[in-house]
């Protein structure tokens, strides 16, 4: 039995070990490690050792905007990295025996390097890129005159030139590739989202997790809801792009599949929390738990396909499984006001894995070519669903504000590189200086847990970086091999960049040393590994240290990241509670629905990411946690019942009556409208109650006045039966409640942050 265990455990670590080999994020590795030995080593042919040592860092700088993108807009998005590199480079040759005229240029160059992270994930590889020119400019021995300093800039512009043309080319020739391996990495997330919500379907006293108090199983839920809405969007980005040809349909409507499959799955856990407190049903909840994972098995069974080139087995419908199910009948007292009995409820959760079940074998049969992708909407407006690529000065602009993260994280960076700086020039060895800056660059990140995360990654990376680096420098390499040493190490180091940064940190400790020994050019520097090390350590110190000057708290952000998830919520609940879908003619109204469903997730995919950073910040600086959470379980909430209604109204529209739902579906939509409409209101609310607080009077309560019910009291009937209208106004009525809830929750989270800058002397107290 052991032996049988440990084979199986071999085999999934073979699975998870192809699956990365065959990642869109290896490929992009591959092809920037490609063109460097390409660039690299045909100038070293062409023009010597030391023009290829200069032209691979003009690779090295232009290489990190080089990832997995859309064909429109990849050379202007590569262009600006070397446009700004090349007289930086020159300068810091220029003024490289002049250390305090050096140090007056790399401190404001930092600071205007580092504005570009304005621009998000676009402008960061830009920032990183200006950084590595000027440091890897100070790697080099001093040039000997002018002459010399020009003509390695113009080897470094020739590296970085070539390889903006290379990056183009490759990023088309490997476009089709990207777009299959990003919805395999897609379907694996959804994957791992469907397996840890299969855990759910277990007795309550095993997984400790109420919806009405947030607890780790929902943390991971909403963890992984959040990863999947930014893989789903980089997903877009490229798959979405001009589905033009059969091929890119196919995938573009796998895609779209996935998104109908993700509201599938979210609607499968309601109801599930009554279900769990009745004993008698814990053998049905595990046999719907095990046919959940089966169908999470099948879609990474897809995704495996897809990545291997293998056309997919046929999808096995799971709903015999699932009709074989014995669900026990309802013996006790139902729950609550006009709700169902259990046993009903049991197989309305049997139904909803049901539809799950549906879309897995519709999307095998898509992979398969055996169905045609169902494009109506994205096909002539898919420029709506991609990000933009096309430069803009609105996020310039966003920095003349002294509370701007952006404008405070570029004063923080060039403060810590003027002090890195200042103690590199002062140590002993300070032939090194670059490597402190480096370390600086790598680990300083805008946020204290991404600065933490990359400290302690830095740190043991550099360490076993180093003893990797002895260890091939003593061999005393030819310069074949150190080529081919950096254009490995090039590959992991860009491959696992935003995946796995400590393999990261070992890989680009080996290509900056190789590099710098490089362009010694063959001088053979002495290399001590006390003082590498020294350095890093120096480096990553400066680094945590500068988080705490002028920080940008996670908290600053919170109120801005909770008004837009209200306004998502509300915007996307009256969409999909509308019916003009249903009786529109076109698509336009289901065009409004999927952008609006987009950007739901994407709000509570930015809240739920901003309040895990804000845990490792110092607690006496940290946002409100639980009423945080609260706001993101009930946000979480609230999708799933507007999935559950939106799909009884398009799936099963056949079994509604419309004179019964057209009323309190439009009664609905106006009293979450009124709720979470308006976060102005809330932010009254809490202003209201700090003002009474300093008036030394009783805080008013937070909790809403009752309103009125969506519906009253009704039966409700199996729900196979011919009319499931009573059914819908039930998720109608739940839906209203649960934004009264969003309400309190933001209520509670502008007061704590009112009377945390009240007490901070942040605002004006009364007298």
């Amino acid at each position: 039995m052991q032996t049988l265990s440990s084979a199986g455990a071999a085999a999934r670590r073979t699975r998870a070990a192809l699956r990365i080999a065959l990642s869109h994020y290896v490929a992009n590795g591959l092809s920037v490690a490609f063109g460097l030995l390409l660039i690299s080593g045909g100038l070293h042919l062409w023009l010597g050792t030391v023009a290829g040592a200069a032209a691979s860092v003009g690779v090295i700088v232009a290489s990190p905007p080089d990832l997995a993108a859309p064909r429109r807009g990849k050379f202007f998005q590569m262009l600006p990295a070397p446009l700004i590199s090349l007289p930086l480079f020159f300068v810091v040759q220029w003024l490289h025996t002049a250390p305090l005229q050096l140090g007056l240029v790399l401190v404001p160059a930092t600071f205007l390097s580092f504005t570009l992270m304005a621009w998000g994930k676009r402008g960061i590889p830009i920032a990183i890129a200006i950084m590595l020119a000027m440091i890897f400019s100070m790697a080099t021995p001093p040039p000997t005159d002018l002459h010399e300093a020009l003509e390695r800039t113009l080897h470094f512009g020739m590296g970085a030139g070539l390889y903006v043309v290379y990056a183009t080319l490759v990023n088309l020739a490997l476009n089709a590739r990207y777009r299959v391996q990003l919805i395999a990495d897609v379907l694996l997330a959804l994957a791992n989202l469907m397996r840890t919500e299969a855990r759910q379907f277990s007795a309550k006293d095993e997984t400790d997790d109420v919806r009405d108090s947030p607890a780790p199983m929902l943390g991971q839920l909403l963890t992984q809801q959040a990863a999947l809405a930014d893989q789903i969007q980089a997903a877009r980005d490229i798959v979405l792009e001009s589905p033009r040809t059969p091929r890119r349909q196919r995938l573009a409507g796998m895609l779209v599949m996935v998104l109908e499959m993700r509201d599938h799955l979210l609607a499968s856990e309601l109801d599930l929390d009554v279900l769990r407190t009745h004993s008698d049903h814990a053998g049905s909840l595990g046999e719907m738990r095990a046919v959940l994972e089966l169908i999470a098995n099948d879609v990474t069974h897809l995704a495996d396909s897809l990545l291997l080139g293998r056309k997919p087995q046929a999808g096995q419908d799971r709903r015999p499984t699932l009709s074989a199910i014995a669900i026990p009948t309802y013996t006790g007292r139902p729950d609550g006001l006009a709700a169902p009995n259990t046993a009903v409820l049991a197989r309305g959760l049997a139904s909803r894995i049901g539809h799950l079940n549906d879309e897995v074998v519709r999307l095998t049969a898509l992979a398969r070519g055996e169905r045609e992708p169902d494009l109506a909407v994205v096909r002539a407006n898919w420029q709506m669903f991609v990000s933009p690529t096309a430069w803009s000065w609105r996020p310039f602009l966003t920095l003349f504000n002294w509370d701007a993260p952006p404008l405070r994280h570029a004063i923080r960076a060039a403060l810590a590189i003027a002090a890195g700086y200042s103690i590199a020039v002062l140590l002993p060895w300070g032939s090194h200086d670059y490597w402190i800056l480096l370390t600086i660059v790598v680990v300083l990140r805008g946020s204290l847990s991404q600065t933490l995360e990359r400290r302690n990654a830095r740190v043991a990376g550099t360490m076993l970086g180093c003893v990797l680096a002895v260890g091939l420098l003593s061999t005393h390499p030819s310069a074949l091999v150190l080529l081919l040493s950096v254009t490995c190490a090039q590959a992991v180091a860009h491959g696992f960049a935003v995946r796995r940064y400590l393999i990261t940190a070992v890989a680009a400790t080996v290509l900056g040393l190789v590099q710098a020994h490089q362009l010694y050019a063959g001088a053979a520097p002495t290399f001590a590994l006390v003082e590498r090390i020294a350095d890093t350590l120096i480096g990553a110190a400066v680094a945590w240290g500068f988080c705490y000057v002028l920080p940008s708290w996670e908290r600053s952000q919170i109120p801005a990241l909770v008004a837009r998830t209200l306004l998502a919520q509300a915007r996307h609940a009256r969409l999909a509670l509308g019916l003009g879908q249903l009786l529109a003619v076109d698509t336009s109204p289901e065009l409004e629905w999927r952008l609006a469903r987009k950007e739901a997730f994407d709000s509570l995919s930015a809240l739920v990411q901003a309040t895990q950073r804000s845990l490792s910040e110092p607690r006496a600086v940290r946002p409100p946690i639980e009423p945080l959470e609260r706001l993101q379980a009930h946000s979480y909430q609230l999708l799933a019942q507007l999935s559950a209604v939106k799909s009884m109204l398009v799936l099963r529209r056949d079994r509604l009556t419309p004179a019964e739902i057209e009323a309190p579906l439009a009664r609905a939509a106006e009293q979450i409208q009124s709720a979470i409409g308006n976060p102005a209101d809330a932010s009254a609310k809490a202003a209201k109650a700090v003002e009474a607080a300093q008036a030394g009077e009783a805080p008013a309560e937070t909790t809403s006045a009752p309103r009125t019910r969506v519906v009253g009291p009704v039966p409700l009937p199996d729900p196979f039966d011919n009319d499931i209208s009573p059914w819908l106004l039930r998720r109608l009525d739940l839906a209203s409640g649960l934004a009264l809830q969003l309400h309190d929750d933001a209520a509670r989270i502008l007061q704590a942050e009112a009377e945390a800058e009240t007490m901070a002397g942040l605002l004006p107290k009364e007298a």
